[in-house]
Formats: C-alpha cells, structure tokens, sequence
C-alpha cells in the first residue's frame, strides 16, 4: 500500500508541476485576450442574469439552479483546508496567484459553458453536455470525449468525494470529538437522500443551501476583519510583496520561495474553483436557456464568487492573525484563525462551514460523476454509480489525508488535459458566440 501511495504521490507531483500550472494560467490568459477581458468588463451583466429566468425553453433546471449545483461543487473544503495550504507552504504571496488565477478562470470557466450549452443533447434522464461533449461533437475528438469522462468518474471520488469526508471528519473529531467512522456515516445518508432524486432534485437542494453557507461564512469573516481592521492593510501588504519576492522565515513559518507562491497559489487556486478541469460545464448544460453565453455569463460568476470572494475571506482572517506564523498545520490554520478573534465560537463556526461546503460538494459532484458514467455506460449505471459514491463516503473519512490530497490532485490534472485541448480547438467557437452576443 505504501508503494501505491507514493506512486500516486509521485504522479501527481509530475502533472502539477510548472508545465500545468502554465497550461491552465496560459490557456485563461489566451481566453481573457481574444474575448477582449470580457469578464472584467460584462461582470455586472453577468451577475443580474442570476437571477433571469427562461421559460419554454430546453433545460431542466434555472439559471440559478445551475450555478447554485456548480457552486456547490466548488465551495468545498479548498476554500478553507485549501487557502490554508497554499499560506502554509507558499506564503502569503501565494494568495495574490490565487487571485490571478480566479481572474483568468473567469475566461475560461465562460468558455467552457458556452460550448457546454452548445453541444448538449437530451437524454433519457435530462439534458447531458460538458466536455465529453464538445470534444466529440465539436472537436470531432471522441476517443479524448471518452478519456475525459473517465478520469471525471475517477475524480468524483477524489475532489468530489474522500477529501471532503475526510476535511470534515478531522474538524469533527478535533472539535467535537467524533468518531471519523460516526461523520462518515451521517454524511453517506445525508447524500443518499439528495442524490436520489437526481439533478432537479440537486437543483432545488443546492439553491436553498448554497446561498445560505456563503452568506454565513462570508458574514462571519467579516465579523473578524472588522474586529481586526488595523490588520488588514498590513495583510494585503504581505501579499502583494511576497508575491514576488521571497517570505522569510519567522516564528513558525518555514518561509517560501516566490516559485512556491506561484506553485501553490495557482495550485490551490484551481483545486478551490476548477476552471479547466471542466467539471462546471456539466452542470451549465443542464440550465434552460436558447442562448449559451447567457448560462456562460452566469457560470462566469461562479469563479468569481468562489476564488475572489470566499477564499479572500479566508486568507485575509488567517493574514489578520497570528496563527499562521506559529506553526499551525495547514488544517487547522483556519479554525485556529477564528479562534484568536472569536475564541472557541470561531472553531464551532469553522467547524460548521467546513461541513455545509464539503457536504454541497459531495451533492455536486456527484452530478458530474453520473453525467461522466451515463456517457461512458450509458443511463442504466446511474443508479449502481450512486450506490457506490455514497459508500464510498464512509471510506473517505477514515482514510489518510495525504493520499486522499495526492489522489485528487492527480485525476484533476488528468481531468484537465482533455479539457484544455478543447477549449483551445474551440476558442474561436466561443470567440465567435461571443461576439454575436455582445454584437462586437
């Protein structure tokens, strides 16, 4: 076993290493360049079409809905474990790559919806689209269609699945001190119950969720940063500087190097949002809309809200305290965070967000893995799929986090290849949607 452990590990340092991390920041900065920074300037649209509704239209689930699932995905445990990470062994610069790569993302999480919406098809259970999709249909590229859908059944367990059970496993046993096998357990029924109504069942779950733990989390640290308002300047400071000059060692910080900054921030950054791996995109499929930049403009968001909203929190209640140069481990940073501002109620609320956010990322992932099987098997494995992703919950929770990490990290770069090699096929796909859209 231990073999296969450091083999994964292995692997999975080889596919993120600076090759990837440029492919993905590259292909987003491609994206931001020939859609003329559309993000930046439609983000205002972008945001009040949340809230539009289309009716009479193919889909099976809002505008809303979609991004709400998408979301879900996403505002997982890489928003908390994950910034606390990228700090831990990049340095606070790390936050500011972070930043760069939301920004980017942007781009590249439209684009992916765009063709997402573009090539989707009805099936038996709903509408089916994403990047299995685009490559076969749009790209004439079936075999790598076939490849990506794979490694997206593979991932689900990973990101989607064991790194969040365990994420919030840990917190509970540290902080209320309960059993790993007890969480595991309540977090499998838990799933099974949503899950089994398949997507308009997710969709109805994750828009009465997902707001409500945002808003929580956010709230809650801005609660510290305004107790800690002197600190702020300082923080954001230290990010800016170290992004591109070396953190020092201090206390206990073992300091960074800026190539850890931008490892790590980008890294991180991607875990927390997934622009390029095209996971989203197989949610935006599902939303009903005529036009594929209208549901592309509110996926957009999802980047947006995800990396320069929540995981801001994060770093800047971590950067406003103490903590992170006192050797606490990259799990724990954030609740020890908390706690230095709010005493033990910061660790309870800590404690609870990582639970809501692992527990609406185990909701959407799943999603995506059966979207991923039903292309590979077709609609009859949809229901043994399920079965499997739930019981695999439990395993999650009490197995080692290193290798839950190394595992996921690895299927998501394997996600992303096929991914990326699409959207660059395609660019001009979405160039040209684009520009009638906006009538450029």
């Amino acid at each position: 076993m231990e073999s296969f452990e450091s083999l994964i590990s292995t692997l999975s340092g080889w596919v993120w290493g600076p090759p990837m991390l440029a492919l993905l920041v590259g292909t987003g900065l491609y994206l931001t360049i020939i859609l003329r920074g559309m993000q930046f300037r439609a983000l205002p649209h972008a945001l009040r079409l949340i809230w539009h509704k289309e009716h009479g239209t193919e889909g099976d689930i809002s505008h809303f809905a979609a991004l709400m699932t998408a979301l879900a995905a996403t505002v997982g445990i890489g928003n908390i474990v994950g910034v606390a990470t990228a700090i831990t062994l990049g340095g606070p610069g790390a936050v500011f790559w972070m930043w760069m790569t939301g920004l980017v993302g942007m781009a590249t999480k439209y684009s992916e919806a765009v063709l997402a919406v573009k090539y989707r098809e009805k099936g038996e259970y709903g509408m089916r689209g994403g990047p299995m999709y685009y490559l076969a249909k749009g790209a004439g590229l079936p075999k790598l269609g076939w490849i990506f859908a794979v490694f997206t059944a593979l991932a689900t367990f990973g990101i989607g699945n064991m790194t969040q059970a365990n994420a919030v496993a840990t917190i509970f046993q540290s902080t209320f001190s309960i059993e790993p096998w007890i969480t595991g357990t309540v977090l499998m029924l838990l799933t099974g119950l949503v899950i089994l109504g398949g997507i308009k069942s997710i969709g109805r779950f994750t828009s009465l969720l997902v707001p409500f733990m945002i808003i929580g989390y956010v709230g809650s640290s801005l609660v510290v940063l305004a107790l800690n308002a002197g600190e702020i300047p300082h923080a954001l400071y230290l990010i800016f500087y170290h992004a591109f000059s070396p953190a020092a060692a201090t206390g206990g910080f073992a300091g960074a190097a800026v190539a850890a900054a931008m490892r790590f921030g980008i890294a991180r950054g991607v875990f927390s949002n997934e622009s390029g791996l095209g996971s989203a995109p197989i949610a935006a499929a599902a939303a009903r809309t005529k036009d594929p930049v209208k549901q592309a403009l509110v996926s957009m968001t999802q980047t947006f809200i995800d990396t320069l909203v929540v995981c801001s929190m994060t770093a800047l209640v971590i950067l406003t305290a103490p903590a992170w140069l006192q050797g606490v481990a990259a799990g724990e940073l954030t609740s020890a965070s908390f706690n230095d501002t709010l005493g033990h109620a910061g660790v309870v609320i800590v404690a609870v967000a990582t639970s809501l956010f692992a527990y609406s990322t185990l909701i959407g992932w799943n999603y995506y893995g059966e979207k991923a099987i039903e292309y590979l098997f077709g609609p009859r494995a949809i229901n043994p799929y399920r079965v499997v992703f739930v019981c695999v919950v439990v395993v999650g929770a009490m197995m080692k986090l290193e290798f839950v990490w190394n595992f996921s990290d690895l299927m998501n770069g394997m996600m992303a290849l096929p991914n990326i090699i699409g959207l660059l096929l395609l660019s001009q796909v979405v160039k040209t949607e684009t520009a009638r859209y906006f009538k450029w």
